[in-house]
């Protein structure tokens, strides 16, 4: 039905509409030059012009230096930013890509915008890698305020930050690295001594570093979880018999499209065939068979392996990967969880592993085939977060997280390294209030500060932003807890004498609060 003369649509925004169109759809830009979709548009609107592909290929560059203007100009307003970044191969091409995520002062919503995915030229060695992304933060004028940058566990990531970064309170193994089979082959490691001794290291300035947790979950079900194979016989045996079986029915299946419509006949479901660059994907394929087992019976397997001329599988092995499924369930569950796009701070990784360890601890008194496996898993934890348990700044980001506080652990050491790292952090900006009211204050009344009222202007912020102090600081029982007892205990250090125009004790806190749970692990 064209569009009459009832409404005429604008060419401007026909002109907008082509343009989102393009772009959303990733289409190539020689679309607008086919005859059929000129005629389309001129069935529709007679009136409207149709624009060229070199047109349209200078609008979308315009729009795009337009939006990273935008982009600019709301991060400059913005105290707080986590970056991530990655860098792949595709089409014998290299990219890196970027991404922003902060925290929404007014709605305490995180925000995500992707800063740049653009072509990496030459070897990914670390001073390329950090000269890019480097590059980048600059270009957004992010570079001061950027808290944590997120990568994966490629080795020439870990030595950009390592020669090139601020280092976090976090003592990762840096030289311990392990390497994703979609590295980039051609990496060429250099000696950091060497690097420090001819380049003072400022050439780049990096932020803090933080290990994607989600790739490392991942190297846990994967390459530590393979180490029970090499601890104990008699599972590497099981092990191998069983997923030889299932490998074979995900290779019928998936070379012939005669062999998967005999397994949908079967089963009613489609198997799922693993994939190295998807997480989880080997969760998902055993417990497709097993769920096919329960729903449908053996027989409905049994027919499969038939068809495909494969050995079925024996009761042992069935038993065999259904414990697998149960071992491996916390495992994907703890992964979901992380790579939530919405809700997932870094407040959440800690209370997230220490729960995987607890399920994981759980298992061990019911599992009668896959206790090397939880062994392997419960090692491999250790050893990918066994630092990250211990740094203070991400107990702190659990505990000021209303969701967990000081409930996501027993271990009181703990939970008392978070608060510790709570209070020095208070002490420090109620000091430096204090240092600062100096400036505007006569001696007179520096010499009697201590008889000033308590009511300051700390406790008149309090009092202006009740939501917040609901949102941290409510009660759990009529007694005050822990954080409580910090925030009440601070109030009275610092005075009214600050100028208005000054940004408030309070306020700050609050964006730092911001800043310890502004992390998100994305790619």
């Amino acid at each position: 039905m064209a569009v009459g003369a009832n409404k005429r649509v604008p060419q401007a925004k026909v002109d907008k509409l082509m343009i989102n169109f393009i772009c959303e759809g990733l289409h190539p830009f020689s679309l607008v030059e086919q005859p059929a979709f000129r005629d389309l548009l001129l069935a529709l609107n007679p009136q409207c012009k149709v624009i060229f592909r070199p047109t349209l290929r200078n609008r979308i560059d315009g729009a795009a230096n337009q939006l990273k203007k935008t982009l600019v100009s709301h991060l400059s307003k913005v105290t707080y930013v986590a970056t991530t970044t990655d860098c792949w191969t595709a089409h014998q091409q290299s990219y890196i890509g970027v991404t922003a995520h902060w925290i929404d002062e007014e709605t305490l919503e995180r925000r995500s915008a992707a800063l740049a995915c653009q072509r990496l030229k030459g070897s990914h060695t670390f001073d390329v890698l950090a000269g890019a992304l480097d590059d980048i933060h600059c270009q957004y004028r992010i570079r001061g305020k950027v808290v944590r940058t997120t990568t994966d566990s490629g080795s020439n990531f870990i030595k950009a930050f390592s020669v090139f970064g601020e280092q976090s309170q976090t003592k990762e193994a840096e030289s311990e690295s392990d390497q994703d089979s979609s590295e980039d082959p051609q990496a060429v490691y250099v000696d950091t001594l060497s690097i420090l001794e001819q380049d003072s290291g400022l050439e780049y300035q990096l932020p803090p570093h933080q290990r994607c947790a989600c790739h490392l979950l991942n190297l846990v079900a994967t390459t530590d979880a393979a180490m029970a194979e090499k601890n104990n016989e008699t599972y590497k045996r099981l092990s191998r018999a069983a997923f030889g079986k299932c490998q074979a029915m995900w290779n019928k299946s998936g070379r012939s499209y005669m062999a998967a419509e005999i397994a949908e006949d079967q089963c009613k479901l489609q198997f799922i065939r693993p994939n190295q660059t998807r997480w989880n994907s080997t969760y998902m394929a055993v417990e497709r068979i097993i769920r096919i087992i329960q729903e449908k019976g053996e027989d409905a397997i049994r027919n499969v392996c038939e068809e495909f001329k494969v050995k079925m599988l024996s009761p042992a092995e069935i038993v065999f990967l259904t414990e697998y499924c149960t071992v491996m369930k916390p495992l994907v569950t703890a992964l979901n969880i992380l790579q939530s796009e919405t809700n997932t701070h870094l407040g959440w990784l800690l209370p997230v592993v220490f729960q995987l360890e607890a399920k994981l601890s759980r298992l061990e008194t019911t599992s009668k085939m896959c206790l090397p496996l939880i062994r392997a898993v419960q090692d491999g934890i250790e050893k990918r977060f066994g630092g990250m348990i211990k740094d203070p700044e991400l107990i702190a980001a659990a505990i000021l997280l209303p969701k967990f506080k000081t409930t996501w652990t027993e271990r009181a050491d703990i939970i008392e390294a978070g608060l510790v790292y709570v209070r020095q952090h208070l002490d420090q900006m109620a000091e430096a209030a204090v240092e600062q009211v100096g400036q505007y204050s006569s001696d007179e009344e520096d010499f009697f500060s201590s008889m000033k009222s308590r009511r300051s202007q700390v406790t008149a912020w309090f009092d202006a932003h009740p939501r917040m102090m609901s949102h941290f600081l409510a009660p759990y029982s009529p007694f005050l807890n822990p954080i409580e007892e910090f925030f009440s205990a601070w109030r009275w250090k610092v005075f009214d004498h600050r100028p208005h125009d000054q940004m408030s004790l309070l306020d700050a806190m609050d964006a730092a609060c911001q800043d310890i749970t502004v992390m998100s692990f994305c790619k």
